[in-house]
């Protein structure tokens, strides 16, 4: 049933009135050695991952971009520069833009992140071998500390993302031919890079007592992922100084808050300190880009859960995100069809309305020689899109989506956006760090 009336004029002002989740503590991480997240942070930001050794986890993930890349859907392997100054190399072209938005980085390390990607194709699965679900299936490698370090294995197997193309170098070739674990395979291709660098040996050495001929990917990965659980945890935003009863939020994001513990519904799904049940729904986001599809299939839909679990019920789901520091993570939907964050909560409220009143200025594209459009041009794509909406509308005024603003506001955690350990000036391979 529609809202008939803004829902400003429906919400209680008063703080103690708002249903607020507990806070953050210590219990909600796991602990972090300062010297494995050293590690992590220079091979976070080192491109010798890469299999034309151009593109590091910091290319999309870069601090000056909220840990994305500012674009809605970014340029990996053949794009040269930083965020959305990024564009294509003459030299090297990518074959198409990566399917999908960069997901910001924050508190991915917090125990109750159990799915990760915006399909959720990596997930926490004690009935299976080494404890986790991923695209990999029982070949899979064993021995993660985590699924965060689980998740890492994959954008280093990606042609768009950090491999290359097919036939470039050693780890696209073997991506290609399907030789991913074991000798000689992709993980082990990068593994003996790193483990080549005497750098790299002696920090491997001193942090985890390994060899250089010891080292495997999960040993990269898995320092990889301690240095963004401890570089990104985010609980020191206003909103948690709210939560432990330590400071008032102001006037009108406190309006804004009670909209969103209220009426406006939208801790239904964003629940929990985080701000997010880790549940997938399908919430009518734009669709642009090449979708997520198999080289040998010709559409470009993204079907988002659906793929993972093939459950008619999962057609165009996406996991709900957490929404801290939300206000610096820009663009937002898994396509980052959004750069405005009131025009997105606009888009929310009814997104079968939303669907067909899109403004495709709203998309932050590097040029290129890409058909962007292709499911917005269709009718049928977009009607399949709003089909699966099952949310009724909610009716919400500007007055309502400036409250809604200013309280996500208060989730922007100075300490978190920063950075604890920051951006390395150098790397042990000495390839060039990306910067803007």
């Amino acid at each position: 049933m529609r809202l008939a009336l803004p829902l400003l004029l429906l919400a209680s002002p008063v703080a103690a009135d708002i249903p607020r989740p507990d806070p953050v503590t210590d219990a909600d991480y796991a602990p972090v050695r300062i010297d494995e997240a050293e590690l992590g942070r220079l091979l976070f930001y080192d491109p010798i991952l890469s299999g034309n050794r151009e593109v590091a986890c910091a290319s999309c993930h870069h601090p000056e971009f909220g840990t994305g890349d500012g674009l809605s859907l970014g340029l990996g392997d053949g794009g040269t520069g930083l965020g959305p100054a990024r564009e294509m190399s003459a030299d090297n072209p990518p074959e198409q833009r990566i399917p999908r938005n960069a997901p910001a980085l924050f508190n991915l390390g917090a125990l109750e992140f159990s799915h990760l990607f915006h399909d959720g194709r990596v997930e926490v699965d004690a009935g299976r071998t080494g404890g986790y679900r991923t695209p990999m299936g029982p070949e899979m490698e064993a021995g993660f500390a985590s699924a965060l370090s689980a998740q890492t294995m994959f954008p280093v197997l990606s042609a768009d993302e950090m491999a290359g193309h097919y036939g470039e170098n050693d780890v696209s070739r073997a991506v290609r031919t399907g030789i991913i674990t074991g000798p000689g395979g992709a993980w082990d291709i990068l593994a003996r890079r790193v483990a080549e660098v005497p750098d790299y040996a002696a920090r491997f050495e001193a942090v985890y007592g390994l060899a250089p001929d010891e080292i495997r990917f999960t040993h990269v990965s898995d320092a990889i992922a301690v240095f963004m659980e401890f570089e990104w945890r985010s609980d020191e935003a206003p909103f948690d100084a709210w939560l432990r009863g330590e400071a008032p939020l102001p006037p009108q994001a406190q309006a804004g808050a009670a909209l969103f513990y209220g009426a406006a519904g939208c801790a239904a799904c964003h629940s929990g300190p985080f701000l997010t049940d880790h549940g997938f729904h399908a919430m009518g986001d734009v669709q642009l880009g090449p979708g997520k599809a198999e080289r040998f299939e010709t559409h470009a839909r993204d079907e988002g859960r659906f793929r993972v679990t093939g459950d008619p019920e999962d057609l165009f789901a996406f996991r709900t995100p957490s929404l801290r520091n939300v206000a610096a993570t820009a663009p937002y939907g898994h396509a980052g069809a959004f750069r405005d964050l009131a025009a997105y909560l606009r888009h929310h409220a009814d997104p079968v309305a939303g669907l067909a009143q899109y403004d495709r200025a709203q998309a932050v594209l590097p040029p290129g020689a890409f058909d962007d459009w292709r499911i917005m041009d269709d009718p049928a794509e977009v009607a399949a899109i709003a089909t699966a909406v099952k949310i009724a509308p909610v009716d919400l005024s500007d007055a309502d989506i400036a409250a809604l603003v200013a309280f996500l506001d208060t989730l922007s955690d100075p300490v978190a956006l920063e950075g604890r350990l920051g951006v390395p000036e150098t790397v042990p391979s000495g390839l060039p760090v990306p910067m803007p």
